[in-house]
């Protein structure tokens, strides 16, 4: 197998039924969703301990539906079986459920960092938010498999929730930005 095919000297990509422009919003949206899956795969390096072994299973996870993702976005055919499913975004909220309440209580907002590992899982929460808005983008000009921009839009809170409890069990504070005001409702005054 060669790496290289020479067949995109040309400024074209192939995707699934046809061939587009590299700087097309299809190839940009599942080509940020490729960035993103390599942010996720530095998280999981970093969280090789035991202490993460649910948060290192579940990246794994969030990796394979990734590119469940971009493949659905690279689909010009006009029937085509979508992998992205109602089910990955339902794992997704359970999980945010579980951080959110293994985490402290949050009122103000933070600033992304912490442990090396919080600050990575940030970075790829901020590069989902990219997708996401890539996503929209697209969307406007075609149809897509819609699930995947709502799967993008959950997969961003639960980087947030689990960059927080990352800090959390490694007994760093999340650093709130001063200048914040209250803007979270706590588990207390629920």
């Amino acid at each position: 197998m060669n790496l290289y095919t020479k067949t995109g000297d040309k400024g074209k990509t192939s995707i699934i039924g046809g061939r587009v422009d590299k700087d097309d919003l299809r190839v940009e949206a599942y080509g940020t969703i490729d960035e993103l899956n390599s942010f996720v795969g530095q998280a999981i390096v970093l969280l090789e301990d035991d202490l993460f072994k649910d948060i290192y299973n579940e990246l794994r996870k969030i990796q394979h539906e990734l590119f469940d993702c971009g493949g659905d976005l690279a689909v010009i055919k006009e029937k085509y079986p979508y992998k992205t499913t109602e089910e990955m975004i339902e794992f997704l909220e359970g999980r945010i459920d579980a951080y959110v309440k293994e985490a402290p209580d949050l009122e103000k907002f933070i600033l992304p960092g912490g442990s090396h590992a919080a600050a990575v899982i940030h970075i790829a929460r901020t590069v989902t938010r990219r997708a996401e808005r890539c996503t929209v983008s697209l969307q406007k000009e075609t149809s897509i498999n819609e699930i995947v921009l709502k799967y993008l839009n959950r997969l961003s809170d639960y980087f947030f929730a689990v960059s927080r409890v990352i800090n959390f069990r490694l007994g760093i504070k999340d650093i709130e930005y001063e200048r914040s005001a209250l803007v979270f409702k706590t588990k207390k005054s629920e």
